[in-house]
């Protein structure tokens, strides 16, 4: 019940810092909408023709909401940094709980966190001509819960032994930016060059908008061009994300746990 409880206090203290700054909720819809509105409208018809007909801001939105789930996600475990830098940390370290259950609530509070801005971000798919039956809608929120939590692993791995915030957040761009874009959340993984599909198969992202595009785009395209479209079966996104967030999950409270 000890170990229960540290997760639950650790978990609603991230949860409660969230939903009280409404600045960061906002802010950080921006650059997904401007991602979704300026590059959904830009690029449509240009790329239209080589897509099947498909409109392409319902081929990018699976993406845009893999987007805001994975920054939301990874940069939650800024918070380690910034309770680091400002003794919070150091009070809950001393305190006499299992450092594993604290890894574990900053896991859980970081995708719960993700999880809320990811459905923010479902709310604007009829914007784009996408509408959702409500077995899709459960089965993204399966994959939102998936990204979000092997995310938030990824990010307190990397952030167990940061000490600055300006370090964290380089670390952070140097990885997301190049994960994000080779995810295949702008361009189909289909006849790229050898070196981006192997980039492709070893990035956690690239399950994850496989996965939420053909559940998105599932009744909505011919089924024909959809298998064009996507990579695996969704069996296998489920299998690939799970194996990552294991992946990532038990080095981060192993790193945690030996933080000083």
């Amino acid at each position: 019940m000890a170990f229960l409880k540290t997760v639950y206090t650790i978990w609603y203290r991230d949860l409660l810092r969230f939903l009280r700054d409404r600045a960061r909720i906002i802010s950080s819809l921006g650059q997904p909408l401007l991602f979704l509105i300026v590059f959904g409208n830009g690029l449509a018809p240009a790329v239209a023709a080589g897509m099947g007909g498909v409109d392409f801001r319902a081929f990018l939105f699976p993406g845009i909401l893999s987007m805001a789930v994975l920054f939301t996600a990874v940069f939650s475990a800024v918070s380690i940094v910034w309770d680091r830098e400002f003794g919070f940390l150091k009070e809950v370290l001393v305190a006499p709980v299992s450092r594993t259950a604290v890894a574990l609530g900053k896991v859980a509070g970081g995708s719960t966190t993700a999880l809320i801005q990811g459905s923010l971000i479902m709310l604007l798919a009829p914007l784009v001509g996408v509408r959702f039956t409500l077995p899709q809608v459960l089965t993204l929120v399966v994959m939102m819960i998936l990204v979000a939590a092997t995310m938030t692993s990824f990010g307190i791995l990397i952030a167990a032994r940061m000490r600055s915030m300006e370090g964290f957040h380089m670390m952070m761009n140097f990885l997301l930016m190049p994960m994000f874009f080779v995810s295949g959340a702008f361009f189909p993984l289909r006849q790229v060059p050898l070196w981006m599909e192997w980039l492709a198969r070893v990035d956690p992202v690239t399950y994850g908008v496989d996965a939420m595009r053909q559940t998105a785009l599932q009744g909505l395209v011919p089924e024909p061009i959809l298998r064009m479209l996507i990579l695996h079966p969704l069996e296998v996104n489920l299998i690939a994300l799970i194996a990552f967030w294991a992946l990532f999950l038990i080095p981060a409270v192993w790193l945690f746990s030996r933080t000083e």
